[in-house]
């Protein structure tokens, strides 16, 4: 009684013995966390504080500019306008998925329990004597036991569990006068249990197991779309740079005549052969040039730090990038029944779709399997035996099989109506409804994105031959207004136009076949075949973990994750 007053007295002062209740938040100091240092770097380059070059610029082409981001694609990056950003997705994903697949075996893994207790039992107890003058006296027996206990139990895909178990107890008593001391029993028991509805049959029992390696190859197709992406991504980053480069050169230019015209312009003013007005015109044009040139030099060096982003590289490197890969100014004319077909079959997202109806389905059949009564069949068969010394020391026994118990049943159990298996059911139907409309609106999506990228890849390949065509007559424009103007036969705001028009034409002529080559990238993409046009493949990496004999056995390989290869050379390069 005081042991359990203190205990009560203990708990109400919030003083506790085993572990104090938390009343505060432990929240510890940076400096006390995990440490994880981010990579040394340069100082990123800019407009206004160039990074002198150290060595020569790197050629680079854009099959090599996928292969540097594949080798760099433990977490995979997309391209997110001019930042690559992670898709979320790792290469370690389907290896961590896989281990699921074993989960759902497990259950059929035999199991083997082994016990060993020893007891002592000794409770007194009151009993008349007589010849005591108090008339009663306390007294008791003590009994020492040691109990052993081997289990032996498998479920098969039936359903059903087969056990085996074997039991021997050994007591002995004192004081006193007793049959068999020390005596031992003994039962050697074979049972099975096999349900008849609930929880019967192959289908029902597999059903974990097949979804286990439906998300596993979810996994996988998750991990191919966002590899998928990262080399859509690399394509487009690639072509914005290109396009960038083109862009600098093309305002460079600009700034070069304009500052051409400046110093003519201000020579003749010295000589007092132009006004002060014209300086100033030709002035003018020429720093607005120099500001369009700072803002094509900034996007430049943006999209640069974005292609070395999604490559996985630092922002800024000792070496310079020179891109060595041709654009292509062919037109591609792909059939619509081909790319169709493609995007039903090879589309990663349209393929998860599919899984997951097909995931639905087993658990619609797992579902249908719960939403019935529970009847099991058992049956169970014992081999008891008894053996001890007697009070004349003889040592008595029973004989093999002589006694002997059994048992024969058919149980069951329903709780009446079943209302929350039967909704259980309607649940896992209704999702097989609610995902096979999302695979409708997922093949009706893919239709209008096809159809968007075919309008794309006309557009672009137009509009490029179109600024060739405006870059040339800019061209020969500028030569004929340059003419005019050192003949004084027209002003210098003619030859202004003519040079703005030549530098924009080059710039838009750069920015459309750059747009074309980067929505050819997203036809492969969005017909799901981006990967194999590249020779890009997945490999699965292996590394040793605990077998089946545990720490004391050999490890064993598993799947550590799903890498993608090297892609094969595809692109030309510039000669």
């Amino acid at each position: 009684m005081w042991i359990g007053l203190l205990l009560f007295c203990l708990a109400g002062c919030g003083v506790w013995p085993v572990m104090p209740e938390q009343r505060m938040l432990a929240i510890r100091d940076e400096s006390e966390l995990p440490q994880a240092s981010i990579p040394a770097s340069l100082p990123p380059e800019t407009v206004s504080q160039r990074v002198p070059a150290v060595v020569a610029p790197t050629q680079l082409s854009l099959d090599e500019a996928i292969r540097i981001a594949l080798a760099n694609s433990n977490v995979i990056r997309v391209l997110a306008g001019e930042f690559a950003v992670s898709s979320g997705k790792t290469i370690y994903d389907p290896a961590i998925s896989n281990t699921a697949i074993d989960e759902a075996r497990s259950v059929f893994d035999p199991t083997l329990g082994i016990t060993n207790n020893w007891t002592r039992t000794e409770q007194p107890g009151a009993f008349l004597n007589l010849k005591d003058p108090l008339g009663a006296r306390i007294s008791g027996t003590r009994i020492d036991d040691y109990a052993l206990g081997i289990g032996l139990a498998q479920r098969n895909v039936l359903g059903g569990t087969t056990r085996l178990d074997y039991t021997d107890s050994v007591s002995r008593f004192q004081p006193g006068l007793f049959p068999l001391n020390p005596q031992e029993r003994s039962a050697l028991t074979l049972s099975y249990n096999q349900p008849l509805l609930r929880g019967a049959g192959p289908a029902a029992n597999l059903a974990p197991i097949v979804i286990a390696r439906i998300n596993t190859e979810r996994s996988y197709f998750q991990l191919k779309d966002s590899v998928q992406e990262l080399v859509r991504g690399v394509i487009e980053a690639y072509w914005n740079v290109a396009f960038a480069v083109k862009d600098v050169a093309a305002r460079r230019k600009q700034v070069e005549v304009g500052q051409e015209d400046f110093d003519r312009a201000d020579a003749e003013f010295r000589a007092k052969r132009k006004s002060g007005a014209d300086v100033a015109q030709v002035r003018s044009a020429l720093f607005n040039f120099r500001a369009i040139l700072i803002g094509a030099e900034a996007n430049l060096l943006r999209r640069e730090a974005a292609l070395r982003n999604i490559l996985g590289l630092t922002p800024t490197e000792p070496e310079r990038i020179t891109l060595t890969t041709e654009p292509m100014t062919t037109r591609l004319e792909p059939q619509w029944e081909e790319i169709v077909r493609l995007a039903g079959e090879r589309r990663p997202d349209l393929i998860e779709l599919k899984l997951i109806i097909e995931a639905d389905q087993q658990t619609v059949l797992l579902a249908n399997n719960l939403a019935r009564p529970q009847v099991d069949g058992t049956i169970f068969y014992r081999w008891n035996g008894l053996e001890g010394r007697t009070p004349t020391r003889a040592n008595l026994e029973t004989g093999p099989g002589e006694f002997t118990d059994w048992s024969l049943g058919v149980n069951f159990s329903v709780p009446i109506g079943l209302r929350k298996d039967r909704a259980g059911l309607r649940r896992a139907e209704l999702i097989v409804l609610r995902d096979e409309a999302n695979l409708e609106q997922g093949l009706h999506s893919t239709l209008h994105i096809l159809a968007g990228t075919l309008r794309n890849l006309a557009q672009y390949h137009e509009q490029y031959l179109a600024f060739k065509e405006a870059r040339k007559a800019s061209a020969e424009n500028l030569v004929a207004q340059r003419a005019r103007y050192e003949s004084g036969l027209t002003i210098y705001l003619n030859v202004l136009q003519a040079l703005s028009s030549l530098g924009d034409a080059e710039s838009a002529e750069a920015q459309a076949l750059s747009q074309y080559n980067t929505e050819l990238a997203n036809l492969e993409r969005d017909t799901g075949t981006i990967l194999e046009t590249h020779g890009v493949r997945f490999f699965e990496e292996r590394y040793g973990a605990i077998g089946p004999l545990g720490r004391c056995g050999p490890a064993r390989f598993y799947p550590a994750s799903v890498v993608p290869s090297e892609n094969l050379d595809r692109y030309s390069n510039a000669p």
